[in-house]
């Protein structure tokens, strides 16, 4: 694909919004903007948000409770020409809706919610490309207390497990990153606080979108 002169939408949380780079300049989403032709870019990046609904509000963390993916994806700019959707780990960390299963279609579930989002996508953006990349490895990500008893590669699988229903292409970042905060000098290199990447980590992820999209 020929990225000169598209228009480019970015929907995500934290990683996305850029948390844990030193500046907006740094976020993976500038810096592919930076090192490609595209014509604009919007970031719709929301701390803490999910791709599903959250089903218990709380008054502390009422900004993303109430800021699901399904719930926002309206928001985007309709003259997209791509569509980049990042999320996934926090439905994992600290999502309360329940896994569910292929079948499901409600943003109530996880898996409802990522068909909900695909398609009403496709349904706003039928002739955009989308894409979605999958969560980045994490601390953490065999913990009992998160992710419904389930490890983080199972909302990884569900990703793209429902992306190929669709036919929607997935950047794999859980396998080819080559970010893996388990491990101590790859954790200090790039993602620091064993979730968010740094400026370094941001730069890997941004390279990695424009080689993807390029090859497309």
């Amino acid at each position: 694909m020929d990225l000169k002169g598209k228009k480019i939408c970015f929907l995500g949380d934290s990683i996305t919004r850029g948390t844990g780079t030193s500046s907006e300049e740094k976020r993976y989403t500038d810096v592919f903007t930076a090192i490609t032709e595209v014509s604009e870019m919007k970031n719709y990046g929301i701390g803490g948000t999910r791709i599903a609904k959250q089903q218990k509000i709380k008054p502390e963390t009422i900004n993303y409770d109430i800021n699901s993916f399904c719930e926002r994806y309206g928001e985007l700019d309709p003259d997209a020409d791509i569509v980049v959707v990042f999320g996934g780990t926090n439905d994992y960390g600290h999502g309360d809706a329940p896994f569910g299963s292929f079948e499901d279609r409600t943003m109530d579930t996880y898996c409802g919610a990522i068909h909900y989002l695909m398609r009403s996508l496709i349904e706003r953006y039928p002739t955009a490309v989308i894409v979605f990349m999958t969560p980045i490895h994490r601390a953490n990500e065999w913990n009992p207390s998160s992710g419904n008893g389930l490890p983080l590669k199972a909302y990884v699988d569900k990703i793209k497990e429902i992306a190929e229903y669709y036919s929607i292409p997935v950047l794999d970042l859980y396998s080819v990153s080559g970010i893996q905060p388990d491990i101590p000098v790859q954790k200090e290199a790039y993602c620091p606080d064993g979730l968010h990447p740094n400026d370094a980590g941001a730069e890997k992820i941004a390279r990695l979108l424009k080689g993807f999209l390029e090859a497309m």
